[in-house]
């Protein structure tokens, strides 16, 4: 485990002060999904970066002059800078949500190491946010999967007094959380673990926003397994159940593919609960999320994948 910013690498420290240098010069960004990054950096207008937001935004080639010395220094000091026959290419993005700036992954995230943020990210942010205004009293809380740390960073917020456990199974992700958390001022300890295998029981509140998409030969960063994707979040959610402590909580933010109307995941989570002393409260944050994966082989049957919140509540 890792405790807070105090043994932050070299390397890390340097992206923890790119992060400090971009919101000193007021930079801002939202991501995209990767279909419309696709569309937007396509366009012959964007083959070269013009500001600060095409070379942390839109991950396009740039020249030194265009970020400075000081930014340019801090890239290099950091290991983030990719030559290509274009130009100099950031090896990362910097995107915001709900007013905090997230390090992750330039696009385009098709890597193994891959850390993955877009507007997931920003519905399992307001859904956390939302669902804590209504949930006082939390001391220690577990993000698995936590990818750059969004969840347990927002959750955070929401709940100063905490233990926060950031997990995830990808170095590269807990290396971009712990300088996420560092630049929000919030401690945090990392865990290398495969969902929760390595987490110690006990914990009153765990999020999650596991991998939802199926796909054969897709990286683990974004590969959830059968039931359309759905395996991941079912038995992520079943094995935090168990570790819960009493009246803990569970919020998961997923996506759940839905056959001639009927939600897989949600009937196998209200199958399963009940043994494990838990209640499910569910609903759709979005009925209608990545209709492109429609078009593959593997959704042939499906209708539509909707955006999930679901909250666990456990006996006393």
């Amino acid at each position: 485990m890792t405790r807070g910013d105090e043994r932050l690498t070299a390397d890390e420290a340097a992206h923890l002060r790119l992060l400090q240098a971009l919101e000193h010069r007021g930079y801002d960004f939202v991501t995209v999904t990767p279909e419309s990054h696709r569309r937007v950096v396509a366009r012959a207008s964007m083959r070269q970066a013009r500001d600060l937001r095409g070379v942390f935004g839109w991950s396009l080639p740039f020249e030194e002059a265009l970020v400075g010395a000081e930014l340019f220094a801090l890239m290099r000091e950091g290991r983030l800078l990719q030559e290509t026959a274009s130009g100099w290419k950031s090896k990362v993005r910097v995107s915001r949500i709900r007013g905090r700036l997230f390090l992750h992954s330039a696009f385009p995230t098709d890597s193994d190491d891959s850390v993955f943020l877009g507007p997931d990210s920003m519905r399992f942010a307001d859904f956390i946010a939302d669902e804590l205004a209504r949930c006082p009293g939390i001391t220690r809380m577990v993000d698995i999967g936590a990818g750059a740390g969004v969840g347990g960073i927002i959750a955070a917020a929401s709940c100063p007094a905490a233990i926060v456990e950031l997990a995830d199974i990808n170095r590269t992700a807990l290396s971009h959380a712990r300088v996420n958390a560092a630049f929000a001022g919030i401690q945090v300890e990392t865990v290398e673990s495969n969902g929760v295998d390595r987490i110690e029981p006990g914990f009153d509140l765990a999020i999650s926003n596991p991998p939802f998409i199926f796909e054969e030969d897709a990286p683990a960063y974004r590969q959830g397994g059968g039931m359309h994707g759905a395996e991941l979040s079912r038995d992520w959610t079943i094995e935090a159940a168990r570790k819960l402590a009493p009246c803990g909580r569970i919020l998961l933010y997923t996506g759940s593919a839905i056959v001639e109307g009927r939600d897989a995941l949600r009937e196998s989570l209200e199958r399963e609960l009940p043994a494990l002393r838990c209640t499910l409260r569910w609903r759709e944050l979005d009925p209608d999320i990545f209709g492109e994966e429609l078009e593959k082989p593997a959704y042939a049957d499906v209708e539509r994948i909707a955006a999930i919140g679901a909250v666990v509540e456990k006996a006393a």
